[in-house]
């Protein structure tokens, strides 16, 4: 973290081996991100570690079953630091969305590919998974498998992730009002990181993820609050 308050309350948290490694940019590899329905979390992670990837468009491709389940993309929506041209594409199928996703990453003027399954489709096999990470390295474009009601088999996803939205912290003006979106991250099998549980808090100003006291932690907490 940049300073010294989010220095101070990583401290108190488990962290990867360097704290904050999890929250950087993210590398031109393939992240499976599984989330709950109707709970943005999952995107909201992906998305916060792409930011810093320029202004080039990012490819979105959505499953037509994971479409129903979780609604049609709204790039206006976005926040500022996103704000870039959307490919948006609906697939028939499993099948199908993996192969756009594939061909996605070919491209390397996309800043990012980012697909959304629901449940475990048959097409989804650790060779489709690996498919798509060899493809995310050779050709440097991020990826992120979005798994929507979906249970985690083998997969050749360089991190993998189960996310969920938290109650939002204390807004600093309004205390009835809600305040920073706040969130819970299980890396629970990575390559390159040490896996671990935090709770963190979406910072709107630097649009990246902050590490913050789980709930009830008394001084810590409040002072997150007034953070956020």
């Amino acid at each position: 973290m940049a300073d010294k308050h989010c220095r101070y309350l990583a401290a108190r948290l488990p962290a990867p081996a360097a704290p904050g490694d999890s929250f950087c940019p993210a590398r031109a590899t393939l992240q499976e991100i599984f989330g709950a329905p109707n709970d943005a979390a999952a995107i909201g992670l992906a998305l916060s570690q792409i930011a810093s990837h320029g202004s080039k468009p990012l490819f979105w491709v959505q499953e037509a079953k994971a479409l129903k389940a979780t609604g049609r993309v709204f790039a206006h929506g976005l926040p500022p630091p996103l704000r870039r041209p959307v490919l948006h594409v609906v697939a028939r199928n499993a099948r199908d969305a993996l192969w756009a996703m594939e061909e996605g990453l070919k491209c390397p003027a996309l800043g990012a590919v980012i697909g959304e399954l629901h449940g475990n489709p048959r097409a989804l096999d650790f060779t489709a998974s690996r498919r798509l990470a060899v493809a995310a390295e050779r050709y440097g474009v991020p990826a992120f498998l979005i798994r929507t009601e979906g249970e985690a088999d083998l997969s050749g996803a360089r991190r993998r992730w189960r996310v969920e939205s938290n109650p939002s912290l204390v807004h600093p003006y309004d205390p009835k009002a809600p305040g920073a979106p706040a969130w819970s991250l299980d890396l629970f099998r990575a390559r390159d990181l040490r896996p671990g549980r935090w709770d963190t808090v979406y910072d709107r100003a630097a649009h990246r993820l902050d590490l913050v006291p789980r709930t009830g932690d008394g001084a810590l907490a409040q002072a997150a609050s007034r953070y956020g």
